[in-house]
């Protein structure tokens, strides 16, 4: 079996694949070109979007070209595959704003210096802004039928449900089934991946290349990741964990990590790190809490680098120490005039973003859940003094967990 396919089913990436024979064939024999497309439906991409990132990285370390096209065509329109809904349409200017944000957060994953590997970077929008309405019907088109587009899971389920399913939606898989096609005519690229809810759109495109052009082409998916909890990765019930640091910050990146739940810790090992599957295979003896902080580590670095990685760990030993102030905590700034408006208990939390409901806040409280300087605070109506700062900041804890700095301008 090829290299990138014997890992890839070795970290637990592989779900489907068609003509995996040819394909393996094909990777023995060449270098090829490979893409994953991410919708820019917000600013940031968050860890239910991270295995797809590392099947790209996957393929750059066996010497595979990665192409990551960003969806400015497809995101308005909206996919409808697992969504039971009509997406919000977003403007030009927001769609532009997200796809800059997400390509400079995966040029943090994937190596940007090696010429044989580095990644290509194209917009989708690019060839699908100019497509002739009657042109596209005739020569694409054609090659579906409604009988099948009705078969998918991502119709199926919408119009099972009766729920609403939009003629701009329906048409979404024909648009990605023609970026392959475009990306297979420009840039020689044969393999599409993506995840297993992606099955019958990247079909579709296999199938449309072979049509019109008589060309092999390949698709591959993932499994949809769940944790063990049966909860869905990506999102925590304090919202979700995005790879942008102007949404969340490292150390709470780090503590996403760091929180695993055991039995997933190994499994997310493979998944997330580039630690070798047979070193991973050795480590299941090894102390738990030990290996969630090698995850946590792992992790982080490849997203903010190993620095931060390092601080957030000694932040995180400092504020289950008891350390009062630990100079690694991630902080927030509020000016004077907050103290000197005498800001409440429940404002600073908000302010802080640790929490964003006031009915939450107050439950917290209630449970002596939060606390200033690790002393419980049991009164809601609490006002945030300058008596309580040293050296003009202090420390706030919701929960065991999630711990500022909050420091005045």
């Amino acid at each position: 079996m090829n290299k990138f396919l014997k890992e890839f089913k070795e970290r637990g990436y592989f779900y489907q694949c068609t003509n995996e024979t040819e394909l393996s064939d094909l990777m023995n024999n060449d270098k090829i070109s490979g893409y994953i497309g991410f919708d820019c439906t917000a600013e940031s991409l968050h860890v239910g979007s991270l295995l797809q990132i590392m099947c790209l990285r996957l393929l750059q370390k066996n010497g595979h070209r990665p192409i990551v096209l960003l969806g400015g065509g497809t995101t308005r329109i909206g996919d409808p595959s697992g969504k039971d809904k009509t997406r919000k349409i977003l403007s030009e200017d927001e769609i532009e704003k997200n796809i800059k944000n997400i390509q400079n957060t995966l040029k943090q994953f994937l190596d940007n210096d090696n010429p044989d590997t580095k990644p290509i970077f194209l917009n989708n929008y690019t060839w699908l802004k100019n497509l002739n309405y009657i042109s596209f019907l005739r020569d694409i088109g054609k090659h579906f039928t409604i009988n099948k587009m009705l078969t998918f899971d991502s119709v199926k389920i919408r119009l099972e449900r009766e729920q609403s399913l939009s003629y701009m939606e329906f048409n979404y898989m024909i648009l990605q089934a023609y970026d392959f096609l475009e990306l297979n005519k420009n840039e020689n690229c044969v393999l599409q991946i993506g995840g297993s809810d992606q099955w019958g759109n990247i079909v579709n495109g296999v199938d449309l290349i072979k049509r019109y052009s008589n060309k092999q082409s390949f698709g591959l998916t993932t499994p949809l990741i769940t944790l063990a909890t049966g909860a869905k990765m990506g999102k925590t019930e304090n919202g979700a964990i995005w790879l942008d640091q102007k949404f969340l910050t490292a150390y709470d990146y780090w503590q996403f990590w760091r929180n695993t739940d055991d039995r997933d810790v190994v499994k997310f090992l493979k998944f997330f790190t580039d630690i070798e599957t047979i070193e991973i295979d050795n480590f299941k003896d090894k102390n738990i809490n030990e290996l969630k902080v090698l995850l946590a580590n792992e992790a982080t670095t490849m997203l903010h680098g190993e620095k931060a990685a390092k601080d957030s760990e000694e932040a995180a030993k400092e504020a289950f120490s008891g350390n009062l102030l630990g100079s690694n905590l991630p902080s927030v700034r509020i000016n004077k005039a907050d103290i000197e408006n005498k800001i409440n208990i429940i404002d600073l939390v908000i302010l802080s973003k640790l929490e964003s409901s006031k009915s939450e806040i107050r439950r917290l409280i209630k449970g002596n859940a939060i606390k200033i300087n690790d002393q419980i605070i049991s009164d809601e109506k609490l006002i945030i003094k300058y008596d309580l700062f040293n050296k003009d900041y202090i420390k706030l804890s919701v929960g065991k967990k999630r711990h500022l700095k909050i420091e005045i301008n």
